[in-house]
C-alpha cells in the first residue's frame, strides 16, 4: 500500500522534536539532515523507518538530496530549526554578523531550490524570538521578501510551549510560509490550550534517577536509559540555600512543583535543579518537560543527551503548528 502521508524534508533535524510533532499530525519525514552524529542516531531510533543523513547543510546540494532519496525528491514541505546562537540574547557576542546566521539563509536556499523545480506546499522554520528583534530583523525581512517573490504567504509569530500542552515556559519563533496557489488563506497560528501543565503533572511520579559514572552503561539504568544525572557535588545541594523557584544564580535555577519549568536552555551540564533541591534533573525528566513521550530514548553521552534535549523543539508545540497546516493542506 502506498503511503499517502505528505512528505517532508527536515533540515537541522536534531534529535527529532519538530519531526515528531509533524509525524503525530499526519506528515512523514522522507529525508532528515544534521551534522551531529548523536542527534542523528537519536532521530533514527525515534523514526526506525526514516532516512537520516549526516551532512553539513552548508555543503548540501539539491543533487545530493536527490541522490540520498534515490530519485527526484518532491516533498510537500520543508521544516527545520537552523542553529540560533547568533541571534540568542543569551549569547553576549552574537549579532547580525555572526557567521552562524548564514544557516538561516541556507535553509531557505535549499527549500526554494526545491520549490523552483517542483512547487512546495509550505515551509516551517523554528527559531529564537530574538530573530525578529534587533539582531535578526534585517535577515528575517530579507528571507520573507524572498518567500513572497516565490509565491508564498508568510506569517511570523511567537508561540509559548506552555500554551500548547508542554510543562515548560519556552517561547519560540515560527515562520510559516504557505504556497498561495495551493492555500486559500494565510496560515493561522494554533489556539492556546485551556490548561497549563506543571512540573508535578509531568515528573512527580518518577523514581529517583541513577547517578552518572564513567563505566555506566545506559542499558543498565533500571527505569529508563535516559534516567541519569550528574552526581550532586556542589555544597548548595546540601546547604539549604536552594528552594523551589530559586533563580538567584543562573546555573542553579530550581524548579517548582506547582509551576511550569523554566526554559530548557542548558549549558555545560548545568541542567535545572529538581524541585527537591538535592540534584539536577535527569535527562529523562528534562525530555518529559520538553514534551517528549516517555518511551523516547536519546543516544550518546550524558552531555550529548543534555544538548539534544536543550536544542529540541517540544513535540506538542510542533504538533500544534503541524495540525493547523495539515487541516488546510490540499490533496496532492
Amino acid at each position: 500500500m502506498t503511503d499517502k502521508k505528505p512528505s517532508l524534508l527536515s533540515l537541522f533535524s536534531g534529535c527529532g522534536g519538530l519531526d515528531l510533532g509533524f509525524h503525530q499530525a499526519g506528515f512523514k519525514t522522507a529525508l532528515a539532515y544534521d551534522k551531529r552524529k548523536d542527534s542523528l542516531a537519536s532521530w533514527g531510533r525515534l523514526f526506525p523507518d526514516g532516512r537520516p543523513f549526516k551532512r553539513d547543510i552548508f555543503e548540501l546540494s539539491i543533487d545530493q538530496i536527490d541522490n540520498d532519496y534515490g530519485g527526484i525528491f518532491k516533498p510537500a514541505g520543508v521544516i527545520g530549526g537552523p542553529p540560533c546562537q547568533g541571534f540568542s540574547l543569551a549569547n553576549r557576542y552574537g549579532g547580525p554578523n555572526d557567521p552562524r546566521n548564514k544557516l538561516v539563509h541556507r535553509f531557505f536556499d535549499i527549500a526554494l531550490g526545491l520549490h523552483e523545480r517542483a512547487p512546495l506546499s509550505f515551509l516551517v522554520m523554528e527559531n529564537v524570538p530574538a530573530l525578529a528583534g534587533e539582531r535578526g530583523k534585517a535577515i528575517l525581512e530579507q528571507e520573507i521578501a524572498r518567500l513572497e517573490d516565490h509565491g508564498f504567504a508568510t506569517v511570523v509569530t511567537i508561540l509559548d510551549a506552555v500554551d500548547h500542552k508542554v510543562p515548560q515556559r519556552r517561547k519560540r519563533l515560527f515562520l510559516v510560509a504557505l504556497n498561495k496557489l495551493q492555500f486559500a488563506d494565510p496560515w493561522t497560528p494554533p489556539l492556546r490550550s485551556d490548561k497549563q501543565l506543571t512540573v508535578s503533572d509531568a515528573i512527580r511520579e518518577l523514581p529517583n534517577p541513577t547517578y552518572y559514572r564513567r563505566d555506566l552503561d545506559p542499558a543498565m539504568i533500571p527505569y529508563h536509559p535516559n534516567h541519569w544525572c550528574m552526581t550532586p557535588k556542589s555544597p548548595k545541594f546540601h546547604s539549604g540555600e536552594l528552594s523551589q523557584g530559586y533563580v538567584s544564580k543562573r546555573s542553579f535555577k530550581t524548579l517548582s512543583w506547582n509551576a511550569p519549568s523554566f526554559t530548557a536552555s542548558y549549558g555545560n551540564r548545568e541542567v535545572h535543579v529538581h524541585p527537591d533541591c538535592k540534584r539536577r534533573l535527569s535527562v529523562l525528566e528534562a525530555m518529559i518537560l520538553q514534551g517528549f513521550p516517555k518511551e523516547t530514548v536519546l543516544l550518546g553521552s550524558l552531555s550529548s543527551q543534555v544538548q539534544q534535549v536543550s536544542e529540541a523543539v517540544p513535540p506538542p508545540l510542533a504538533f500544534a503548528v503541524a495540525q493547523t497546516i495539515i487541516r488546510q493542506l490540499p490533496q496532492r
